[in-house]
């Protein structure tokens, strides 16, 4: 089943959903530091690998990190070639002082907020979902 492609039906369906936990963003140079652990999610950069698992997880391996984040996911499942739905929540986070990171997984995308910013977080989506105007 391909994912939603019209930003209308984008906004009004996105459903966020805060997951819980505690999340941070480490760079590693060697993944074998990670056996046995569960990662959420990964990216190759020149610099090292950017890991992204619990603040738990990471606290127990040593791994320093700058950023605890709280994890939103929106349910629809959006087309990865869908335009206009990061724009869309990125702005309205921005316009409520919330900085963002973003990834898109095959079905859902994924936002990580600050962690003291996540209530006002989920609003701003919320209000974003009920009014369907990434405007």
């Amino acid at each position: 089943m391909s994912g939603e492609k019209s930003i209308a039906k984008l906004l009004h369906g996105m459903s966020p959903s805060l997951n819980e936990g505690n999340y941070v963003f480490c760079t590693i140079k060697n993944n074998n530091i990670l056996e046995g652990q569960e990662v959420l999610g990964s990216f190759r950069e020149k610099e090292g690998l950017t890991v992204i698992l619990e603040q738990s997880a990471a606290l127990e391996l040593g791994l320093e990190f700058e950023y605890v984040a709280a994890w939103i996911t929106l349910t629809i499942h959006s087309a990865l070639d869908a335009v206009g739905l990061t724009a869309a929540f990125a702005t309205a986070l921005g316009n409520a002082g919330i900085s963002c990171n973003v990834i898109a997984a095959y079905y859902h995308d994924h936002i990580f907020v600050g962690k003291d910013d996540a209530q006002k977080a989920m609003d701003v989506l919320q209000e974003l979902a009920r009014s369907g105007s990434g405007d």
